[in-house]
């Protein structure tokens, strides 16, 4: 028999699809009806913007707050460092400090939308936790906490299995990843009273290790919780699209963009979108779901109007709704769209040509992907079809404004500043 969470905080995890794996759900469901628990995400800087990628932990920390507990945004300024090989097949680029930092300062905006910040008992804190790795003296690191994990174990979790099974390189560097996110874990129990970490399945090794750690250390009973890994129904990555990233800050993705990609979303993915990305009551969230035909086009505007409203606020929900409804069913231009602004640099004598437009739009990734979008027959000028690649645009049709797209939802707009 599955068991009924009594607590709000996992009472909603549970309806709403977030709830994964729990290293004991009863003993963690008893801790939150005694009182506040303060529950850590960590996110490592690797990007001035987190992505819809991100949004499932993001929305755990903000229903963790809605219903009276203390989220704590911890930033990987340290980590960042060296890498979690978590679900990576090859080692990651390492950051400056500086870009670490920088990068923090972006990945800040986007909590501010979603959680409240204070020093209130349930305001969020963000940690950074190169306050305490960057003084670690490793010769004590490994003697005092070293010996309490084994290479044994620590072979066996996916994030390295995985790794080794496809004989890609894991260096010893990633190899301390474990042990020191497991060291975040004892550190926020000390400073913060953190009683719970939470994040995606692919962190289930190393949420163990931290659990294991702080019990032995610090004698405390604290606990891991994970969400599962999320996919689309087509099998794709959540947070990515055809033309990249969805980004969270609107400086890297507009909340035009950010709106149509959750009013693309697949029909069979709506109801699982509007339980993990919306705050819409679960009979609403049902309701929506099971419309059929044409009428589920009415939730996924729902979907987009909820999602983008907690992201970016209810006007810019309603704008991106207003501008689709001007490109999609009046065939005009939206002024709200995705706008490239060119310099007289990017243009020749001749101009530009329509495949380098396409790509400095964002709507191909490259120029071999626009000039097959041309050849396939979806890609126009002004809503008219292009009639081959060499199409050139010129100054004099540049100093108005001009429309491109792809298909019937990607659209920008070019002009020449």
């Amino acid at each position: 028999m599955t068991y009924k969470p009594k607590s709000e905080f996992l009472h909603v995890m549970q309806t709403r699809g977030f709830l994964q794996d729990c290293t004991d759900l009863e003993g963690l469901d008893n801790r939150l009806l005694e009182g506040i628990v303060p529950a850590y995400i960590g996110f490592d800087a690797t990007a001035d913007s987190l992505h819809v990628g991100s949004l499932i932990q993001i929305m755990m920390l903000r229903w963790l707050q809605k219903t009276g507990h203390k989220p704590v945004t911890l930033m990987g300024g340290g980590t960042t460092k060296i890498g979690d090989p978590s679900g990576k097949d090859e080692s990651r680029q390492l950051l400056t400090s500086d870009k670490i930092n920088e990068n923090i300062a972006g990945i800040r905006t986007v909590f501010t939308k979603y959680l409240s910040f204070g020093d209130g008992a349930t305001d969020a804190v963000q940690p950074n936790n190169a306050d305490w790795l960057e003084g670690l003296n490793y010769i004590e690191f490994l003697r005092d906490y070293g010996r309490h994990f084994t290479i044994n174990r620590m072979l066996a979790f996916d994030s390295v299995k995985l790794r080794l099974d496809r004989e890609q390189p894991l260096t010893f560097l990633e190899f301390n990843y474990m042990l020191l996110q497991a060291y975040d874990f004892m550190e926020l129990n000390n400073r913060f009273g953190v009683g719970l970490q939470m994040g995606g399945s692919d962190q289930w090794g190393n949420i163990v290790n931290g659990v294991d750690l702080t019990r032995r250390i610090n004698r405390k009973q604290v606990f891991g919780l994970t969400t599962p890994l999320l996919t689309k129904a087509d099998g794709s990555k959540m947070g990515k699209s055809a033309a990249g990233a969805i980004w969270l800050n609107e400086d890297r993705l507009s909340p035009y963009e950010f709106w149509q990609f959750w009013r693309n979303t697949l029909d069979a993915d709506v109801g699982k979108f509007l339980r993990l990305f919306t705050e819409l009551p679960l009979d609403e969230c049902d309701r929506l779901a099971a419309l059929e035909g044409a009428e589920i086009n009415d939730a996924k505007i729902a979907l987009a109007d909820a999602a983008t409203t907690l992201a970016h606020g209810a006007d810019a929900a309603e704008t991106a709704k207003a501008t689709a409804r001007e490109v999609f069913e009046k065939g005009g231009v939206g002024d709200d769209l995705p706008t490239v602004t060119l310099s007289a640099g990017d243009l020749s004598d001749a101009g530009i040509s329509v495949v380098q437009l396409f790509v400095k739009a964002g709507l191909a990734g490259s120029g071999k992907e626009a000039k097959r979008q041309i050849a396939d027959g979806g890609a126009k000028l002004n809503d008219a079809p292009i009639a081959n690649a060499g199409v050139m645009i010129s100054a004099d049709q540049l100093a108005g404004t001009v429309k491109l797209s792809i298909g019937k939802k990607r659209h920008a707009l070019a002009k020449l500043g």
